[in-house]
C-alpha cells in the first residue's frame, strides 16, 4: 500500500466545483485515496446555494468511524461542518482516532455570500476544532468571523494571524489574495514564531469556486506524503494556482477552478 489515505470531513456541492467533489477530484488528481465524511447535502450550481440539507450528527460519526477503524487516514480536513453538534461529533471522532494531520478550512460561506455555517455553530468551531488542527486555512471573511479581526491591508495579515493562533491551531495560513493592493497575492503562515509570506501569481478570472478547498485537500495530500508544512502550503499553493489558472468557464455564474489541470 503505498498510496496516501486522505479524508474529507465536508459538505456535497451538487455543481461539483466545491465540497468533497472538489477535494476527492483533488486527492484523485494528486495521487492519493481520497475518502469522505459527508456532514451536508447542497443544491448548489455556480449562481449559488439553493438549499441545504444537514446529515444528523450520529451517521457523521458513523462515517468516519467507518473509513478510519477499516482503511485508516494519514491526514484529513474539513469543510463545511454546518452546525454545532456536526462539530462537536467530528471533534470527538478526530480525537478518538487520534487524526494528528488534520486541516481545518473553517467554511462559513460560499463564494456568492450564501452562509454555510449557522450563527450558533462559530462558537462550536472555534472551541472545539481549531484547537485540534494542525493548520487552519481562513480567508479574511472568515477570520472576522473566528476572531473579530478585520483586515483591510497587507499589514493587517500578521495581526489576523496571530489572532486565529490563539484560538490553538499549531499553524495558520490567512489567505490574502482577495486583499485591495495585494499585487503579489501574499498569504501569511505561521506556527507563532516564525512568519512565512507565500507570493503567488495574481490571475484575473471570475472562475474560481473551489478554491479553498482545493487549497487545503493539496494540502492535506502533501501532509499525507510527509512533506513539512511550509512545504505543503507550497505545494498546495502551486496546483491551486494552475487550477485557477485553467479555470471552467461552465455555467451562468462563478465557474468552478479545473482539478484536472495538469492533465489537459
Amino acid at each position: 500500500m503505498t498510496l496516501p489515505r486522505t479524508l474529507t470531513i465536508a459538505g456535497s456541492d451538487s455543481g461539483g466545483g466545491a465540497g468533497i467533489q472538489a477535494d476527492l477530484k483533488t486527492m484523485q488528481e494528486l495521487g492519493a485515496f481520497g475518502m469522505s465524511v459527508i456532514t451536508a447535502l447542497t443544491a448548489q450550481d455556480t449562481l449559488g446555494v439553493h438549499g441545504i440539507h444537514e446529515v444528523p450528527a450520529a451517521f457523521v460519526t458513523a462515517q468516519l468511524d467507518a473509513v478510519a477503524g477499516d482503511i485508516g487516514v494519514d491526514a484529513a480536513k474539513t469543510g463545511m461542518l454546518a452546525s454545532a453538534d456536526i462539530i462537536a461529533a467530528v471533534a470527538e471522532g478526530v480525537r478518538r482516532h487520534r487524526i494528528d494531520r488534520f486541516v481545518v478550512d473553517p467554511v462559513a460561506a460560499s463564494k456568492h455570500g450564501d452562509p454555510l455555517l449557522r450563527p450558533d455553530a462559530v462558537d462550536a468551531l472555534r472551541d472545539l476544532v481549531l484547537p485540534l488542527a494542525e493548520l487552519v486555512t481562513p480567508n479574511l471573511g472568515e477570520v472576522t468571523v473566528l476572531t473579530g479581526v478585520e483586515v483591510h491591508e497587507v499589514g493587517d495579515l500578521r495581526r489576523a494571524a496571530a489572532a486565529v493562533k490563539a484560538l490553538g491551531p499549531r499553524w495558520v495560513l490567512v489567505k490574502g489574495g482577495h486583499l485591495p493592493g495585494n499585487a503579489a497575492a501574499v498569504d501569511l503562515l505561521t506556527d507563532g514564531d516564525r512568519v512565512v509570506e507565500i507570493t503567488s501569481e495574481r490571475l484575473d478570472t471570475v472562475d474560481t469556486h473551489g478554491t479553498g478547498d482545493t487549497l487545503a485537500s493539496a494540502i492535506t495530500v502533501a501532509r499525507a506524503r510527509g512533506l513539512d508544512v511550509e512545504s505543503a502550503v507550497r505545494s498546495g499553493k502551486a496546483f491551486v494556482t494552475g487550477a485557477i489558472r485553467h479555470g471552467l468557464r461552465l455555467g451562468r455564474g462563478i465557474g468552478p477552478v479545473d482539478h484536472g489541470w495538469q492533465r489537459r
